[in-house]
């Protein structure tokens, strides 16, 4: 069972379950890219403040699982409020930032992108998003759907981690 730390700032509560860190393996599949497997590491930490920051890496694997070279990284801040509503910042060194608003329910964040601005430079026209992260049976499950101007939203990263560290 899951407790809610008594020192936590109370505007949290419905993201506390995130805590912590979290690793584990997922997939990545673009059309013309094929499909990679990647591990994962996701930190969200709380230092007393309204909001949760977050850091994921992903790492490309080798033969035998480990990490071979970072795939991508992302960071940003997570926000709660009492309509059981998230807020997420979120960049990335590819050239994204993003702007999500979703809904909270007891062990899963619903998000959609409210605004996704690139840099001229970005890889790929990146356009629109929606992710899950779900508790599942103590583990987190998290999906990413990708559109851009050439692709309608589609699945583009699913990942199941364990929790590691508080």
């Amino acid at each position: 069972m899951f407790e809610i730390p008594s020192d936590l700032n109370p505007a949290l509560a419905g993201l506390a379950w995130l805590r912590g860190r979290w690793e584990g393996t997922g997939f990545r599949e673009w059309p013309g890219e094929g499909k990679v497997e990647f591990g994962v590491q996701i930190d969200f930490v709380e230092n007393g403040g309204d909001y949760l920051h977050y850091l994921a890496q992903m790492f490309l694997l080798d033969g035998e699982g480990r990490p071979e070279r970072p795939l991508t990284i992302e960071t940003g801040f997570w926000r709660a409020n009492a309509k059981a509503e998230a807020d997420v910042v979120m960049c990335s060194p590819e050239g994204y930032s993003e702007i999500w608003f979703g809904k909270l329910q007891p062990g899963r964040v619903d998000l959609t992108t409210d605004a996704v601005v690139r840099s001229p430079n970005a890889p790929v026209e990146y356009s629109a998003g929606r992710r899950l992260y779900g508790n599942v049976n103590g583990q987190l499950m998290y999906s990413f759907d990708r559109a851009t101007t050439d692709e309608a939203l589609r699945p583009y990263m699913w990942a199941t981690l364990n929790r590691v560290g508080s």
